[in-house]
């Protein structure tokens, strides 16, 4: 894309997408309809995450119709964040939007968030669920434990209830790329910034189409990830393991003593087996959190990107299969 056209992009929409075939058109006719009201000049760029049906087909067929739709295919599936990532750097407007497919984060309130930035001059405009009815009870508790738990890590600086659902500025966007992240969790580190920002409410809907593509199995990834990559906590929980262990010896050691100047010197094998399964529990997790953190440095140090581009339809010709940085390789050619 030509520096001109990057200068004169006011806002960029990220729309990560995993086999959502069944919902672009729904979402395309309701974001479209928002975004054409707005009056500014604009890029929708949607990222196909290695999707398997037709989502690049279906995209690529609105683009006859939709000239600021904007399409980047990955070679293979990266996950949510590495596409959140893809887009993010690709895109080229003073402010970037995040949205999912599903349409259970309203596009009507974009309008909200670029008047909010604007007229207060605001890098980070967070949407904040204020009524998650639509979600099973299950959901449901599991967020209300991963947002406690964030928060406790990041602090209050991070909303409760918000997603990946927000407006960042160029400055954001920019910053954002800047940190030296492998396995960067945006709902973590957009707060950790610390820059301007505002917050919009909003009721959570129902997905319009399918299924939804975070099961539990990605969700709990989700949280592992959030804890491990931004706070060493976890290491100091592993502390405090060992020292009740070794508080729980002394006592141990202290009754041994005593039974056997009381003369009660039958040993127990009940007492025997807690105390080895209680040292071999607290070893084996200690072991494990600090695997989680090894395993970390090595990746950091491999320094693998995050995605694989294979075709952005702002290009005129197909982008290398491997590229550290994605935005200046495309504009270095």
């Amino acid at each position: 894309m030509s520096t001109t056209a990057e200068h004169t992009t006011t806002l960029s929409v990220v729309v990560p997408m995993y086999n959502e075939e069944a919902v672009i058109p729904i979402m395309a006719e309701r974001l479209r309809k928002v975004l054409d009201g707005l009056d500014v000049s604009y890029e929708v760029v949607a990222v196909d995450d290695g999707s398997t049906d037709a989502t690049a087909a279906v995209l690529v067929g609105l683009r006859r119709y939709w000239p600021q739709l904007r399409v980047i295919r990955l070679r293979r599936n990266g996950g949510h964040q590495a596409a959140l990532t893809a887009g993010l750097h690709r895109s080229v407007g003073d402010y970037v939007v995040s949205i999912d497919a599903d349409l259970q984060d309203p596009p009507e309130l974009i309008k909200d968030m670029l008047d909010m930035a604007r007229s207060q001059n605001l890098d980070i405009v967070y949407g904040v669920r204020n009524d998650r009815s639509t979600d099973t009870m299950f959901k449901r508790w599991t967020a209300v434990g991963y947002y406690r738990m964030m928060r406790g890590i990041a602090g209050n600086r991070m909303p409760h209830n918000a997603g990946d659902f927000r407006l960042l500025s160029r400055v954001t966007v920019d910053a954002l790329r800047a940190l030296p992240e492998q396995q960067p969790v945006y709902r973590l580190l957009v707060p950790w910034l610390g820059f301007p920002s505002g917050t919009v409410e909003y009721s959570r809907e129902r997905r319009a189409v399918g299924v939804t593509k975070y099961p539990l199995t990605k969700m709990v990834r989700l949280a592992a990830d959030s804890v491990t990559s931004f706070s060493a906590a976890p290491l100091r929980i592993a502390t405090w393991l060992g020292l009740a262990g070794f508080a729980v010896c002394i006592g141990l050691v202290v009754w041994v003593l005593v039974a056997y100047f009381a003369g009660v010197t039958v040993p127990g094998w009940a007492s025997l087996s807690v105390v080895l399964l209680f040292l071999g529990a607290v070893q084996l997790l200690c072991l494990g959190l600090l695997g989680e953190y090894v395993g970390r440095i090595f990746a950091a140090s491999q320094g693998r990107p995050m995605f694989f581009i294979a075709y952005d339809s702002s290009e005129e010709v197909v982008v290398p299969a491997f590229e550290d940085d994605p935005v200046s390789a495309g504009q270095s050619r």
